[in-house]
């Protein structure tokens, strides 16, 4: 009898070193409305207080202010200050949907993310994260 196969984990292709290079930039993540409450609850601040200190707010969009080139969350020292409450484009990345559908997009991604594992390949990347995506929540409805 075969024995079930095991799911693969996000770690078997990326894990994150906090390096920072994504949180660079003039520009940031929008942030729905389940980022907004996951935000609010990991920093423990009434939700008025995390949009006056953290979020720019134009209209109905939300986003996270940017502080020195950085968002502003990105320590130098520790990373990212609210990992756990990060929004889910900021959990997404660096797996991208992207790069299944373009090699150049795995290569152009990796050369930014020192957390991206290249050296088992492309094709059995994409298929680890195939498997991922197929087993997974949606991302903007994780916890």
């Amino acid at each position: 009898m075969d024995s079930p196969q095991k799911l693969p984990e996000v770690s078997d292709i990326f894990v994150c070193t906090r390096c920072g290079y994504c949180c660079q930039g003039e520009t940031t993540v929008s942030l729905n409305e389940h980022d907004q409450k996951r935000m609010v609850a990991h920093l423990g601040l009434p939700r008025e207080e995390v949009a006056r200190r953290y979020w720019r707010i134009t209209g109905s969009v939300v986003q996270m202010q940017v502080r020195d080139g950085h968002c502003i969350f990105y320590e130098p020292e520790r990373g990212c200050s609210v990992h756990a409450g990060r929004p889910w484009r900021c959990r997404q990345w660096p797996l991208h949907p992207s790069i299944l559908g373009d090699e150049n997009n795995f290569y152009s991604i990796a050369e930014s993310c020192p957390g991206l594992k290249t050296d088992m390949g492309y094709a059995a990347f994409c298929r680890i994260f195939k498997m991922l995506l197929e087993n997974s929540p949606p991302p903007d409805q994780e916890e």
